[in-house]
C-alpha cells in the first residue's frame, strides 16, 4: 500500500519517491511508519548514487524547509541525526579521496580563474548549441540550488569574524537582493523557470534530479551545517562566485538564442554582473580575512575548492553524455504534465 506523501503547506514540498533502502527507511522514518535504515545498508550503498544521496538530501532539507506531513520535530531527532552522520561519513570520506589536486589555496584559486582552451563544457554546450529542452532540463535540476539561492552559505556567517564576516555577509545580502524582495535571486530563477515553462514551486523537481545533481547541493549543506567544515564551505562559496561569471554569460547567450525570455535572460545577466564583483570581495576579504585570523584552514580552503570543481565536473559529464545521445538527463524527463508554458 502506498502512503499519502503529505499535502503542501507553507511552501513544503511533498516527499520524494524513495530510489533504494535507505530512502524507504528515511522516509518511512519520516512519516512515523517504519524504522530507519540499517547502518549496513548506509555501507553497502554507492556513495555517489541514487539512494544515498536523495536519502543525505532529506535529511538535510529539514534545516531548510522541511517536507509536508512531516513534524518539525524530526530537525533535531537523535536517531536521524546519527543515520545522517553515517550517510556523511561515507560522502566526507569519498570526497576527501577522489577530488584532492591542489596543494595550496593560492594554486586552487589560480586554477579556477582559467577557462578551458578547447571551450568544453555545459555552458559551452548550451550557449552554442543548446536547446530549449536541453536548457529547461538544466534549470529544473539546478532549481534544487536555485530556489534557495545563498541560504545554504549562511549557515557559516555565525562561524566567521571580524574582515571575513562583514565581506561575506555583504555578498550573501546582494544574493537575497540587497533588501528588495523582488531583487532575491531565488525569485529571479522562479521568473526564469517559468520563461522555460517550468513549475517554480520549491522542491518541484526532486524527484527529476540526478544523482549527480543531489551531490552538488548536498555537497553545500554539508560544509555549511559543520562548524569544523567552515574553511571548506568558504571554499566552496570561492569556487562559485570565481566561476559564476563568465560561465552566466554563456548562459544568457544560450537563453538569447533560444529565445528563453527576458526574465530567463536577467537571470543570468545579473549574475555577469554581480559575481564579478562579489569574486574580488570573496578571494581577499572572505579567504583572506578568514587565512588571516585562521591560517590552519588553508587546507580546508582547498579542499572545498577541489571538491567543488570534482563535483561539478560530475555532474556536466552527466548532463554532456545524455544530452549528446539526444536523451534525457533527468530521472523523470519533463512531459506535458510536469511542465507549463508561461511566457
Amino acid at each position: 500500500m502506498e502512503h499519502d506523501r503529505g499535502t503542501p503547506a507553507r511552501g513544503e514540498p511533498r516527499l520524494p519517491t524513495p530510489r533504494g533502502p535507505l530512502t524507504r527507511g528515511v522516509e518511512a522514518y519520516l512519516r512515523g511508519v517504519g524504522r530507519l535504515p540499517r547502518l549496513e545498508d548506509v555501507a553497502r550503498a554507492d556513495v555517489y548514487g541514487e539512494d544515498l544521496q536523495l536519502a543525505l538530501y532529506l535529511c538535510y532539507e529539514l534545516h531548510y524547509r522541511g517536507f509536508a506531513g512531516v513534524s518539525p520535530d524530526h530537525e533535531w531527532d537523535p536517531d536521524l541525526l546519527r543515520t545522517r552522520a553515517a550517510l556523511e561519513h561515507r560522502f566526507l570520506s569519498a570526497l576527501r579521496g577522489d577530488a584532492r589536486v591542489h596543494d595550496s589555496v593560492d594554486e586552487a584559486l589560480a586554477d579556477l580563474l582559467v577557462e578551458p582552451v578547447d571551450g568544453t563544457g555545459v555552458t559551452y554546450f548550451l550557449r552554442d548549441q543548446g536547446e530549449l529542452w536541453h536548457l529547461r532540463e538544466y534549470a529544473a535540476q539546478r532549481s534544487l540550488y536555485h530556489l534557495k539561492e545563498a541560504d545554504p552559505h549562511a549557515w557559516v556567517l555565525p562561524r566567521l569574524s571580524g574582515r571575513a564576516k562583514a565581506a561575506m555577509a555583504a555578498v550573501e545580502f546582494d544574493e537575497w537582493g540587497g533588501g528588495r524582495a523582488d531583487r532575491v535571486h531565488a525569485r529571479l530563477f522562479a521568473d526564469l523557470m517559468r520563461n522555460l515553462g517550468l513549475d517554480s514551486t520549491y522542491g518541484r523537481y526532486l524527484d527529476a534530479a540526478s544523482a549527480e545533481a543531489l551531490v552538488t547541493v548536498n555537497l553545500m549543506s554539508l560544509f555549511g551545517l559543520h562548524r569544523a567544515l567552515r574553511g571548506a564551505l568558504v571554499g566552496h562559496f570561492a569556487t562559485v562566485e570565481i566561476t559564476s561569471s563568465p560561465g552566466s554569460r554563456r548562459l544568457a547567450e544560450a537563453m538569447r538564442r533560444t529565445g528563453a525570455g527576458p526574465a530567463a535572460e536577467h537571470f543570468y545577466d545579473e549574475h555577469v554582473e554581480a559575481d564579478a564583483v562579489h569574486e574580488q570581495i570573496v578571494r581577499h576579504d572572505v579567504i583572506g580575512g578568514l587565512l588571516e585570523r585562521e591560517p590552519h584552514l588553508a587546507p580546508d580552503v582547498t579542499f572545498g575548492i577541489d571538491a567543488t570543481e570534482f563535483v561539478e565536473e560530475r555532474f556536466g559529464a552527466r548532463l554532456l553524455t545524455d544530452w549528446r545521445a539526444s536523451r534525457s538527463s533527468l530521472c523523470s524527463p519533463l512531459t506535458p504534465e510536469n511542465a507549463h508554458i508561461s511566457r
